[in-house]
Parts: structure tokens; C-alpha cells; sequence
């Protein structure tokens, strides 16, 4: 491995052996806090909320300076074949995007990705976000959408 790899400390140590004496105890077991607050620290935060964003757990490093990303989940309704509908996010201080995707249960019925590119005419799914609004069209010759989810992550400017 080489030795210009960012995350150093990506995994716990599986054993560690303690020392007896107290004092070496004590040095042993803060270096043991931090390994573990670390490796927690640097993990990707599994949390999908609907109401208000989440932090990811990834860090960018666009500049020298690191910034975290955020992390919300919007669900929707039905959306007929032809037709496109505009759900407002409410995200304020974005920075930049780092992920725009979904999934949707067709009437078909079958789950597909969102965005998704068909190979037939007229049945891609378009996602795009603009700086109030996340837009999804369904195209005229796609199945009828019955719901689904938008997950938006973006670096935020705060």
C-alpha cells in the first residue's frame, strides 16, 4: 500500500494486548479511545431522513479545506407516463451536489433506477435539481410511475 494513502487508520486492530502495570494501561487504552473514535468517525452514516438532512459521514476535499456532505430522502407519488412533477427540496447554502439519484416502482410492475435509460423510444426517466426544485419526467412511452424516492447529498457551504 502506498504510503500517500489518505485514510491511514481505516480499520480497527482485531486484538491488543493490555499491559499490566497502571501506567502503561492508561497509555495503552487512550490510544485505544482513539483508534475506535477514529474508525466511527470515518464511516459512511447510514441515515435516510425525510424531514430534515443528514450528514454523511464523507468528507471532500475539493480544496485543502474538508468539507462534510449532507444526506435527504424525498419521497413521492404517481406520476402518469408523458407527465413530470416538481417536488421543492429546501435545501438552502448548497456548495455542489455529490449524488442525485432514486428508485421507483412502476405499474408494470418493476423497480427501476432513477435516472433510467431505456433502450425503447420515449421511456427514460429524466432527474434533474435545480436550486428550489428536484424535477422527474417520465417519458410518453414509459410505464405509469406509482411512488418512489429522490435521495439528494450535497456539500453544504455552512
Amino acid at each position: 500500500m502506498s504510503s500517500n494513502v489518505v485514510n491511514q487508520v481505516a480499520y480497527l486492530r482485531t486484538s491488543r494486548e493490555f499491559p499490566e502495570d497502571m501506567h502503561m494501561l492508561t497509555v495503552e487504552i487512550n490510544k485505544t479511545y482513539l483508534d475506535v473514535a477514529q474508525a466511527v468517525n470515518n464511516r459512511t452514516i447510514s441515515i435516510f431522513p425525510i424531514n430534515r438532512p443528514a450528514i454523511t459521514g464523507e468528507s471532500f476535499f475539493l480544496t485543502t479545506q474538508r468539507q462534510q456532505s449532507l444526506r435527504q430522502m424525498y419521497p413521492f407519488g404517481a406520476i402518469a407516463a408523458g407527465t413530470s412533477i416538481s417536488i421543492n427540496h429546501g435545501i438552502q447554502m448548497i456548495s455542489q451536489f455529490s449524488r442525485i439519484y432514486g428508485t421507483c416502482i412502476t405499474a408494470l410492475p418493476d423497480n427501476r433506477p432513477i435516472p433510467y435509460a431505456s433502450v425503447a423510444a420515449n421511456a427514460n426517466i429524466d432527474l434533474r435539481v435545480t436550486s428550489t426544485q428536484i424535477i422527474i419526467a417520465n417519458g410518453a412511452a414509459a410505464p405509469n410511475i406509482v411512488s418512489g424516492i429522490i435521495i439528494l447529498e450535497w456539500l453544504s457551504e455552512v
